[in-house]
């Protein structure tokens, strides 16, 4: 895949939630790469989503989950490294910090935790479906900027989804609240992840690298000191290959760079809005795999956050 630079946005357009769409003098050849692009996006974004309910029923602790999600493309991508420096040195501190933490180790934990409180159908709804929210929110604190009108609806469709998806697993149960609570805080540093990604100015390798060399280092201090539980010298080969494929290659190193190049060919909302297929896509692929069941309120859900997000996107 091309590292086609991403362009900053024109003042008043909204990351991954407003009418940002792509030139209009991009060629066809590149609008098709788009297209293709953003739907591997979006597979590998069920996957994650399926990946981080397995982590429960897996020998490896989450930190060992970790370890391959942002290793594995730190090792694949370190050869692009040095052409990649100058770049990453003109990057302003407060964006590097965006990315790095927003799809980085903070963003992994949450969601790992939330996860293994709720169901892939919360993963996904509730990180991916809750981004146009959280990216507005970030905005009204980051850039002051004022939610328009038009994105009001759009903005209450996905919280009206999110209650229900709570409601549907148990609005009682004090796990499942504090799992959506836990998905929500990730879907926040998911959308300031967004935010840095679009002001960063990189290319998808150098966004990549980004997120994932801080990531790493600070992981292997973690562990280093002991801080947090590593059981991956005692799994078997069988239950750590599925990860390195989906966490390592699929969401580390395809899915950040594919996602990444679907924003500067298509625009932030065109991506926006095919990405909100990825919360149906991981409760679908949840029920043969995991045998999670889905009731009709937690359907209702994330049909409600879906149009949201749809909704987001044409304002």
């Amino acid at each position: 895949m091309s590292s086609t630079p991403i362009t900053r946005p024109a003042a008043g357009t909204l990351p991954g939630t407003l009418s940002d769409s792509a030139p209009s003098s991009l060629p066809g050849a590149a609008t098709v790469l788009g297209y293709a692009a953003i739907a591997v996006a979006v597979t590998i974004w069920a996957g994650f989503a399926l990946s981080i309910r397995g982590i429960g029923a897996s020998m490896l602790a989450p930190a060992d989950v970790a370890l391959i999600r942002f290793g594995v493309p730190v090792l694949v991508l370190a050869p692009l490294l040095p052409s990649r420096i100058a770049a990453l040195r003109r990057v302003r501190p407060f964006d590097a910090i965006l990315i790095a933490a927003g799809a980085g180790l903070p963003f992994f934990f949450l969601a790992s935790m939330g996860g293994a409180l709720t169901s892939a159908a919360h993963v996904g709804a509730l990180i991916a479906g809750t981004t146009p929210l959280s990216v507005a929110l970030l905005l009204r604190v980051v850039e002051r900027r004022r939610i328009t009108p038009g994105l009001g609806p759009a903005l209450a469709l996905i919280s009206g989804g999110v209650v229900l998806l709570v409601a549907g697993q148990g609005a009682l149960d004090g796990a499942v609240l504090a799992g959506a609570g836990l998905l929500l805080c990730a879907s926040l540093l998911w959308g300031a992840y967004t935010l840095g990604l679009r002001r960063a100015g990189l290319d998808p390798v150098g966004c990549t690298l980004l997120l994932g060399l801080p990531s790493l280092a600070l992981l292997l201090v973690l562990i280093g000191a002991g801080a947090v539980e590593t059981r991956i010298a005692q799994a078997p080969l069988s239950e750590i290959l599925p990860f390195v494929a989906v966490q390592g290659f699929g969401v580390g190193v395809l899915a950040s760079l594919a996602y990444a190049a679907a924003i500067s060919r298509l625009g932030p909302a065109r991506c926006a809005a095919i990405g909100s297929l990825a919360p149906a896509l991981a409760a679908l692929g949840a029920v043969p795999l995991l045998g999670e069941a889905l009731t009709p309120i937690v359907v209702a859900g994330i049909a409600l956050v879906t149009f949201g997000v749809f909704r987001a996107t044409r304002h």
